[in-house]
């Protein structure tokens, strides 16, 4: 007798409460606990297997998952020999007749620790301060799977009729994915024909509304080496005489990038920016303004009693965005063959090594564009020097398909409800090998990629941190997007 008539409708105030109760009383407590373990992902840690990090993340998130006790939710760990496992679940539709399937999808591993964290934060050391939650992988992405049931949930609550739901959480991600695609594969026939893909592992321009993805970098990564001796000597006997590595390394790099201006010289790493994209940018510098640039911790210093700032490649809101989500850049993540300082004595190194990272543009193909890098860089070595490149693998980019209606309105309507401002479309810089994969294994589907990582949040970096009031509202808008797939 006291059974609830379904509705069709989702209230987005109940659904906000409940959400961010659940943050506030579960997920804030599961998360502090996540970020404690140092699940690296396995391109950081060899012995993942040994230390079971990843293990003992992904066991946790299940545990919880099945504690939640989700009406028609069924869950379990898949394992292919040799890979890191992922968690797949899958909620019957209450929607009548429905053959629709949404896909929600994330990722447990972490980045490293790296250096220059807060005295008071660390990596491991989790702390909530002023509705920040610090520590490696709280932003990216460890909340994704408890935000994603959670927008389970808010639709249950409110017995709102949903389609099928399944959901992907890997354990590769950080490394590349490169363990994601044989998973894909082999669960193929129980994904089904997705129509909505939701992919919590993205940023926002601000924290003042929704934000849509548009697009997403590629990668091409991997170690150069230049190796001129079989072991150090005298600087003193042998400079001007044995070329250093390093100036060699320079001039190799020079092939690849004018280091004036930072642009990247073969045309084959660049694409055409289409013109809705340009449309967008010009859209989101008009909200953004100059903290599109200004967001980012720059350097600073006194000089002459005023304070002076490093300065950005550019200071344009519309070609500052242009630049970190279209355009090639290369960066030296790492190095090798280097003493620390207080050990660096008069010595001629025997090498130089250098770890790249290379953003290509959505549309450029990754797989080319490393074999492109490893001819340009290793090809006719100065003073025929040992000169290698050893690719980390790539990952192409990914430009968001068209819109539709249906989408574009569920988003600024849930945008509206819960920030009072329309959604806001923003391209990453970032790469999320996933999502070409499932562009491609599912032309026809929407692609909601969102998150939480908005500015000064800093993934990979020290002081990362998770927006917890972004985050509810982010989980109410994905509970309503979802009741409104038609």
């Amino acid at each position: 007798m006291n059974a609830r008539i379904p509705t069709s409708v989702l209230n987005p105030a109940d659904a906000l409460a409940q959400v961010s109760a659940q943050w506030d009383n579960d997920l804030v407590k599961q998360l502090t606990d996540y970020i404690q373990i140092p699940a690296k992902s396995p391109g950081f840690d060899a012995d993942w297997v040994q230390h079971g990090y990843l293990e003992t993340v992904l066991r946790n998130a299940a545990d919880w998952v099945q504690a939640q006790k989700v009406q028609g939710l069924t869950l379990e760990i898949v394992r292919l020999g040799g890979r890191t496992p992922v968690l797949f679940f899958e909620v019957a539709a209450t929607k009548p007749e429905s053959k629709q399937t949404v896909l929600m999808y994330g990722h447990l591993d972490k980045q490293p620790e790296f250096t220059g964290w807060r005295n008071d934060l660390g990596p491991w050391t989790p702390k909530y301060e002023d509705g920040k939650l610090y520590g490696r992988g709280s932003a990216d992405d460890g909340y994704a799977v408890y935000a994603s049931i959670a927008a389970i949930q808010a639709l249950k609550a409110q017995n709102v009729p949903h389609p099928r739901i399944v959901g992907l959480i890997e354990t590769c991600e950080e490394s590349g994915s490169y363990d994601l695609l044989p998973y894909v594969d082999a669960l193929r026939p129980r994904l089904g024909e997705v129509d909505l893909v939701i992919c919590l592992d993205s940023g926002a321009g601000n924290y003042d509304q929704l934000w849509l993805t548009s697009s997403l970098r590629g990668m091409a990564s991997g170690t150069l080496k230049v190796e001129i001796l079989t072991e150090g000597v005298h600087s003193g006997d042998a400079s001007g005489l044995v070329p250093s590595s390093f100036r060699i390394m320079r001039q190799v790099l020079d092939r690849l990038e004018d280091s004036q201006t930072g642009r990247l010289l073969p045309q084959s790493f660049h694409c055409e920016v289409p013109a809705d994209r340009q449309a967008q940018a010009r859209a989101t510098a008009a909200i953004l303004g100059d903290e599109v640039y200004k967001r980012f911790p720059w350097a600073h210093y006194d000089c002459g009693g005023a304070t002076a700032f490093a300065l950005p490649t550019t200071t344009e809101p519309v070609q500052a965005l242009l630049n970190r989500t279209w355009l090639p850049t290369l960066s030296v993540t790492g190095a090798e063959g280097f003493p620390a300082l207080q050990d660096a004595g008069n010595v001629l190194r025997p090498y130089t090594a250098f770890k790249l990272s290379l953003r290509l543009p959505p549309l450029v193909d990754a797989a080319q564009a490393v074999q492109q890098l490893k001819t340009l860089l290793e090809d006719n070595a100065p003073y025929q020097a040992k000169v290698t490149f050893e690719s980390g693998g790539g990952a192409t980019g990914w430009n968001a398909p068209a819109t539709a209606p249906w989408f574009e309105q569920a988003l600024n309507e849930a945008s509206q409800a819960h920030f009072g401002a329309p959604c806001g479309y923003i391209g990453q810089g970032g790469t999320i090998p996933l999502m070409s994969m499932l562009s491609r294994g599912f032309p026809k589907a929407q692609m909601m990629v969102c998150g939480v990582l908005g500015p000064k949040s800093n993934a990979h970096g020290p002081n990362e941190f998770l927006h917890v009031p972004y985050a509810k509202k982010l989980t109410a808008a994905v509970a309503q997007v979802m009741a409104s797939l038609p």
